[in-house]
């Protein structure tokens, strides 16, 4: 009797604990508790890397932007005395999530350049059929061969920078039409805020190809880091500086 007893508790307190023990509010909320603290760790760090990436872009834009305005005004006046054409050549690109964005370069084409593409779109050095690449194009004007050959060309998207719809760091930011023939994988690429430089451009820029430049994109966003864009910058300047890779 008294072992049957002990067993007939034995059984209850193992019920009681399936049925109570495990779904106490103590126990939801501690559950809560550990998730809510991992979830706001993890927003304070990528919200601080966010904020401190950002913090970093205006600073440094701002500076470059008063810096170069000697530069600035010397390209300015050369393409002006070319062919007396616009200074400015503005696209429009697309940025973070897919949002659409004004992107000036300084022109280093003629002025009807835009129409000549689509005859030479089939001497593209990339054979992609989704960036147009090409070596020796035609259309590139004397002053656009210096400027592209350092880069110089692109300087005026620090003002995007500045605006925040581009960061120093981050893939570059393609055209709407290339972004028409993206696969889901293809825009991944639009996960983050687009670039100056990325890792593609200290790479070889147009030598390489569009997959390439995908592969290593998506490297960039999976493990981004002040530290990478540190580095990133530092071999810019060296990338500049060889011209490898400009058209």
């Amino acid at each position: 009797m008294k072992r049957h007893t002990t067993d007939h508790r034995v059984d209850l307190l193992e019920k009681l604990y399936e049925r109570y023990g495990k779904n106490t509010s103590i126990h939801k909320f501690s559950n809560n508790f550990r998730f809510w603290r991992k979830r706001t760790a993890w927003m304070f760090v990528v919200g601080g890397a966010t904020f401190i990436k950002r913090l970093f872009d205006i600073m440094a834009s701002a500076w470059l932007m008063i810096a170069l305005i000697p530069l600035f005004s010397a390209v300015a006046a050369a393409i002006k005395l070319t062919d007396g054409g616009p200074v400015l050549y503005w696209q429009t690109r697309v940025g973070k999530w897919g949002k659409e964005f004004r992107f000036p370069k300084f022109r280093s084409m003629r002025l009807d350049a835009d129409k000549e593409k689509e005859v030479l779109l089939n001497q593209s050095h990339h054979k992609d059929s989704i960036t147009f690449k090409m070596k020796d194009d035609p259309r590139i004007t004397r002053i656009g061969r210096i400027i592209r050959k350092l880069s110089i060309d692109e300087l005026p998207q620090l003002y995007n920078v500045l605006r925040g719809e581009m960061s120093l760091v981050g893939p570059r930011p393609p055209l709407p039409d290339e972004v028409d023939q993206y696969t889901l994988k293809d825009r991944r690429r639009l996960d983050i805020t687009p670039g100056l430089t990325c890792i593609w451009q200290v790479s070889g820029r147009g030598d390489v190809p569009f997959p390439k430049q995908l592969e290593y994109d998506i490297m960039y966003i999976e493990s981004q880091s002040i530290i990478m864009d540190i580095k990133l910058l530092l071999k810019t300047v060296s990338a500049v500086l060889t011209g490898r890779g400009a058209y």
